[in-house]
């Protein structure tokens, strides 16, 4: 590839497809309100209403003016801006023409999505309700006597289920060592079953106790331990775009060789900090 024939906007789209794939948190967000960003700076409003009350009816008797409800606004900033500016040099170009620069910006876009990870992971971990925030489990692991990886799923779950979360797309984000233990409960390995037998094999634990379970090496931690953070897609929003233009190919002057830069804007927001739970887990 020559910069002349760089289109733009299909990087873009690459690029952000590429961002797509790697994401972990932000696979848990809903992206709502993704089409009325356009750059850094935008700010999105979200409103929301509260609960309808219910009546009983009785027959011939009035049921009165209709409620008026109650109302609230928040705002989601895209405040999170982030850039790569990369350049391949002619000889290493000529040897290999579409594949460096492909692989530069498959490279370009899984840095731009651990960023906007650890943005997520570190928001999440913010702004949990209090009421949600599980007693620490001190010892994690499959010995007598250590806190059991499954047991901490159910507890989760059961803590959003308390709060009359929707059941539908509940997930959690644990580390590989948390992971690890799992794998070597007996309940997902020892009974035969086909998907015992794809865990066996190293598939995905997928989902455990009503949960989509996903890994990550950006679990916020405290100290030790690990946070583990569940929660569903109607408690929190994300928004990112490349902005148009912001793709940009160049020769750099005192260089022989193709450069690329590119910007990413971001932001999300915390909207049910019900919708959320979390623990802090250290491996025994």
């Amino acid at each position: 590839m020559t910069i002349n024939n760089f289109n733009p906007t299909l990087w873009a789209k690459a690029l952000l497809m590429n961002l797509n794939d790697a994401h972990v948190y932000v696979q848990g967000a809903n992206r709502d309100y993704e089409g009325e960003i356009r750059q850094a700076g935008d700010a999105v409003k979200i409103n929301s209403i509260g609960r309808v009350t219910i009546g009983n009816y009785v027959k011939n008797v009035d049921i009165g003016s209709p409620e008026t409800l109650d109302d609230s606004q928040m705002t989601m900033l895209i405040d999170q801006q982030k850039f790569f500016n990369f350049q391949i040099d002619d000889i290493d170009k000529a040897q290999q023409v579409p594949k460096i620069m492909n692989e530069a910006m498959r490279e370009a876009a899984w840095g731009l999505a651990d960023s906007a990870d650890v943005f997520m992971a570190t928001m999440l971990d913010a702004n949990v309700d209090a009421a949600n925030i599980l007693s620490a489990a001190t010892a994690v692991g499959t010995d007598a006597g250590n806190d059991d990886a499954y047991e901490i799923l159910v507890d989760l779950d059961t803590r959003l289920t308390t709060n009359n979360v929707p059941p539908q797309g509940r997930w959690v984000v644990v580390p590989p060592w948390f992971e690890g233990v799992l794998r070597k409960d007996p309940r997902f390995v020892s009974f035969g079953t086909s998907q015992n037998r794809r865990n066996l094999a190293g598939e995905p634990l997928r989902r455990i106790s009503n949960l989509d379970v996903m890994v990550s090496n950006n679990v916020p931690v405290d100290g030790a331990a690990s946070v583990i953070i569940a929660g569903y897609p109607g408690a929190v929003t994300y928004a990112d775009q490349i902005p148009p233009g912001d793709t940009e190919a160049y020769r750099p002057e005192q260089r022989f060789g193709d450069a690329m830069k590119g910007l990413h804007v971001y932001g999300g927001k915390v909207t049910r900090p019900h919708g959320l739970a979390k623990i802090d887990a250290t491996p025994a």
